[in-house]
């Protein structure tokens, strides 16, 4: 039987994929688990993004955050720095070709590889019906939340071979297993990366790059201003057995983690931290 499935899955099972074996928390010195690894995220200036770039920073890596404005980058990168990690950022849309280009550039003359990319961008310019969404909507939607991680990941994919073994964590949303009311385009764009994980996961595995994804639930940030519908506040009310909002760093413990040595043989999942499981 084994061998039927290596013959089926045979870049999987070759030498060549096998990702290293992991080390153990005794061999990670005291600069971190995460010590002289290279992290970007994208969309990492404030919530949940700033939360775990935050967390990867203080376990070791240099991170580099990026945002549409360049304020907020020089705030994000200053309070990472007040703490003495290390940092650097830059303005990044991430729906827009030549931003993402001019970052892998930086990254590629500053640090000359990546480890860990981590993609948190996400938009929703709408809350209202899904077929009364407008094409410049949908595509909006879709450039962001779902296009610009795989065209980044693209970009930054010679620099994360040559590493030996890298991670990427997609961000999506518990809305990609229940759909909210009136957040249709948003819902399926989350949808949407749900499936980009597995099958990039299938795709990395023989060039030893793992691809996981977080699902996080309703979290008090920013964006989440958009649950302010009472039709959408009904229907989370019902989901959440925790009886609380969570906070961005309830998801930067598990990223950090995804991103660690401890986590060499776990690729293409799609992780939950929603308080509540949607699968029950």
């Amino acid at each position: 039987m084994f061998r039927k499935l290596a013959f089926a899955y045979g870049t999987l099972f070759s030498p060549r994929s096998l990702l290293p074996v992991r080390m153990s928390s005794t061999d990670v010195n005291k600069k971190g688990i995460l010590a002289d690894k290279v992290a970007v995220i994208i969309g990492s200036t404030q919530g949940i993004g700033f939360a775990i770039a935050q967390r990867l920073a203080r376990d070791g890596a240099y991170v580099v955050v990026s945002s549409r404005k360049q304020e907020n980058v020089d705030q994000a990168v200053a309070l990472l720095k007040e703490e003495g990690l290390s940092s650097k950022g830059m303005v990044c849309h991430a729906g827009k070709a030549e931003d993402r280009d001019k970052l892998v550039k930086m990254v590629a003359n500053q640090y000359g590889g990546v480890d860990f990319l981590i993609c948190v961008a996400g938009v929703n310019p709408l809350v209202g019906s899904t077929l009364g969404a407008s094409e410049q909507v949908w595509d909006k939607i879709l450039d962001v939340n779902v296009k610009s991680p795989a065209l980044l990941l693209a970009k930054l994919l010679p620099y994360m071979e040559k590493r030996g073994s890298s991670s990427v964590v997609l961000v999506s949303s518990v809305t990609g297993y229940v759909p909210v009311p009136k957040l249709g385009p948003y819902n399926i764009s989350k949808t949407a990366l749900l499936g980009l994980t597995k099958t990039l996961a299938v795709e990395l595995a023989p060039k030893g790059i793992r691809v996981n994804c977080l699902v996080p639930g309703l979290i008090k940030t920013d964006f989440s201003h958009i649950v302010q519908d009472e039709d959408i506040i009904n229907a989370l009310e019902t989901l959440y057995a925790m009886q609380r909002t969570g906070q961005p760093e309830d998801c930067a413990g598990i990223v950090s983690f995804l991103c660690s040595p401890d986590a060499s043989y776990i690729t293409g999942e799609n992780i939950v931290v929603a308080g509540f499981s949607p699968k029950m």
